[in-house]
C-alpha cells in the first residue's frame, strides 16, 4: 500500500475553512485533515461533514501554539512521509465597532494573522512533499492597506528582493508603533486587519521565491489569496458570497495539476493573478 496523499485546513470548523474541507473532500484524492483549536467544536465540524456522506479527519491545531504546531508536524511526517497540501486559512479580525484599544487590536490581529501562520509556514513548509500546493489566505484588503501606506513602506512591500527577517522586523514596527500610537506618522495606516495581511502576502512571494532557489526540482506551488467578502461570523451576515463560493479559489489553488508551474508567488482573486 502506498502511502495516500494528505491535505491540511488550519481553522476549519466553521465559515470558509470548513467549506475548503467540504470541498477537497469532493476532489481530492486522499485524506483531508480538518483541524480546529477547540477539539469539541472540531469533531462537531466532522460529523457534520460525515452526515453529508463526506469523511474528513480531525486534528487538533492551535496556530498560536507551537507545540501544537509541531505535534500536527511530527504527525503528518510519520503517518504520510508529509504533506501534500496546506492551507493556512486561520485568522481573526475585531468588529469595527470593538472598543479594544488599537494597540492591542495591532498586536492580537498580527500575532495570529502574520506570526502563527509564519510559525506554521516554518514547521510544516520542510515537510511539503514534491509537487506540493501551499496557499496562504490573504485578503484584497492587503493591497487596499498598501495603497494606504507611505511611499517609503509601499517601495519595501513590493521590492522583489525584501528578506523574511526584513518583513517580520517590519510586522514588529507597526505592533510597536501602534501601541506607541504613532502608527500614522510613521506611514502605517490605521487598519490592523490590512496590515496583518500585507504581511501574508508579502510572507507568501519571499517563501515562494525560496521554494524556487532551494527546492526547484519539486515544482512546489505556493500562492496568496483573496477569498473575497464571505459570510461568516467574521465578514458578518451582508457580505455577498457563500463560504461555499469563497472557497473556490483556495481549492483552485490547492489542486493546480502536478504539471503546473504557476501561479507561484502570487497574490489570486477569482482564480485570476493580482498586481501587487
Amino acid at each position: 500500500m502506498s502511502t495516500p496523499s494528505v491535505a491540511l485546513v488550519t481553522g476549519s470548523n466553521k465559515g470558509i475553512g470548513f467549506a475548503v474541507v467540504r470541498s477537497l473532500c469532493k476532489q481530492f484524492i486522499g485524506d483531508v485533515y480538518l483541524t480546529a483549536r477547540d477539539p469539541g467544536l472540531g469533531v462537531a465540524a466532522v460529523q457534520s461533514l460525515q452526515s453529508e456522506g463526506l469523511n474528513p479527519l480531525f486534528h487538533q491545531l492551535d496556530i498560536n501554539d507551537i507545540n501544537s504546531i509541531r505535534k500536527v508536524r511530527d504527525f503528518m511526517k510519520e503517518k504520510y512521509g508529509g504533506l501534500d497540501v496546506l492551507i493556512n486559512n486561520a485568522g481573526i479580525a475585531f468588529k469595527v465597532e470593538d472598543s479594544t484599544p488599537f494597540g492591542i487590536q495591532a498586536d492580537v490581529t498580527l500575532r495570529t494573522n502574520f506570526f502563527s501562520t509564519r510559525d506554521v509556514c516554518n514547521e510544516l513548509l520542510p515537510i511539503i512533499k514534491p509537487q506540493g500546493r501551499v496557499v496562504n489566505v490573504s485578503s484584497v484588503c492587503s493591497s487596499m492597506a498598501l495603497k494606504k501606506c507611505s511611499q517609503d513602506l509601499q517601495a519595501k512591500f513590493t521590492s522583489d528582493t525584501i528578506t523574511e527577517d526584513e518583513l517580520v522586523k517590519l510586522m514588529e514596527k507597526f505592533v510597536e508603533d501602534a501601541k506607541s500610537g504613532v502608527h500614522v506618522q510613521q506611514g502605517w495606516p490605521n487598519w490592523g486587519y490590512g496590515v496583518s495581511k500585507i504581511g501574508v502576502t508579502v510572507l507568501s512571494r519571499i517563501q515562494a521565491r525560496r521554494l524556487k532557489e532551494e527546492r526547484p526540482q519539486d515544482r512546489i506551488l505556493l500562492n496568496a489569496c483573496c477569498p473575497g467578502w464571505v459570510r461568516t461570523d467574521m465578514a458578518g451576515p451582508q457580505a455577498t458570497k457563500s463560504p461555499d463560493e469563497g472557497a473556490v479559489t483556495l481549492v483552485y489553488l490547492a489542486l493546480l495539476p502536478p504539471e503546473a508551474d504557476e501561479p507561484h508567488g502570487q497574490f489570486v482573486i477569482d482564480k485570476k493573478v493580482q498586481n501587487w
